[in-house]
């Protein structure tokens, strides 16, 4: 116990005030022992980071739907360059940084294949039993799919920060706000990026008036970004940008969704993304016993078909989801 122990003196003699302190965790919803070595923040962190859903992610989509490059953003890698923002300025704010980055780890862990484009069209497939949204089915994953339903058991803290990372969210803790803001900037940003390297924008199509407040390139924002919300928010118990740059921080994400996400050739894609999860709904709607045995063992323990339907076609990856497309839906070459 010795070295958690350490650890958790650490926290009480160097975080601030309003940190969240490992020791002051409102819990689990199971109690277990505690880990001899590691604090409950940092056993969080390795659960999420090693459990399937985290790496399903590196075949889900970020922005573009397929890319047939090797550079672009997947859900994976926006959610590592999440982290790295969040674990900055928590650092400079001297707040948790191992429940901070736990929960940009598992922020996005309830994404469905092909981006917003698939958590749209099952948020319509889906309106019977409420809807769907990716940051509760995030908490979902962490809480009921993962470990064959038996769940990750994460902190309430934590638990809590993946469940209000969305914009309309309101996070308990300040790291928690931390991962929200930090989502905010990094997708911005390397959405341009990518958005750029695929010829939809170039770096003097961005407005100047962003250019001029935040800098001409991904990185130079990034840094204005972060440097702006340390100095706004340190010693008053709170996670903010200055009123400047919250509203350029706004004008961009508008900019790029009049440019970038709203595009004729993103809607196109987006589209075809749709039919292929309203397909696939449908098809496991009629003829459940094709699902995987896991699942299947979540309708016997009386779970509903569509929620389950829902779990299933959620977690698949993008490259999945078009492979039981094709195999259920488009015809064999005939070889004679």
């Amino acid at each position: 116990m010795q070295y958690r122990l350490q650890q958790e003196q650490w926290e009480a003699q160097r975080l601030s005030a309003c940190a969240v302190k490992s020791t002051q965790t409102k819990g689990r919803l199971r109690e277990e022992p505690k880990c001899e070595i590691r604090t409950d923040f940092q056993r969080d962190r390795d659960r999420i980071l090693h459990c399937k859903a985290f790496r399903r992610m590196k075949h889900k989509t970020q922005v573009f739907i397929s890319p047939e490059g090797d550079h672009y953003r997947t859900r994976l890698t926006h959610t590592l360059e999440v982290a790295q923002i969040a674990r900055t300025i928590a650092r400079a704010l001297c707040l948790n940084e191992d429940l901070t980055e736990a929960i940009a780890l598992g922020h996005d862990l309830g994404h469905t294949p092909f981006g917003h484009a698939g958590e749209r069209k099952l948020d319509v497939l889906c309106q019977e039993m409420g809807g769907f949204t990716h940051n509760a089915q995030s908490l979902r994953v962490v809480d009921c799919l993962e470990k064959e339903g038996k769940g990750l058991n994460l902190t309430w803290e934590v638990r809590d920060g993946i469940l209000h990372h969305r914009t309309s969210g309101n996070p308990a803790t300040l790291e928690g706000k931390v991962v929200q803001l930090a989502d905010k900037i990094a997708y911005t940003n390397h959405d341009i990026d990518d958005a750029i390297r695929a010829g939809m924008l170039k770096e003097t199509d961005i407005p100047k008036e962003y250019v001029e407040k935040m800098g001409h390139t991904s990185s130079q924002r990034i840094n204005a970004m972060i440097r702006d919300t340390i100095y706004h928010s340190t010693d008053v118990c709170d996670v903010r940008m200055s009123d400047d740059m919250r509203k350029a921080l706004k004008g961009l994400r508008a900019f790029m969704f009049r440019q970038v996400y709203q595009s004729p050739v993103a809607l196109q894609e987006q589209t075809k993304a749709e039919k292929i999860v309203e397909d696939l709904f449908y098809y496991y709607m009629e003829y459940p016993q094709q699902m995987h045995h896991e699942f299947l063992q979540f309708m016997e323990q009386g779970q509903t078909k569509m929620r389950t339907v829902c779990d299933y076609i959620a977690c698949m990856t993008d490259r999945f989801a078009v492979a039981r497309f094709q195999k259920l839906f488009i015809p064999k070459a005939w070889n004679v």
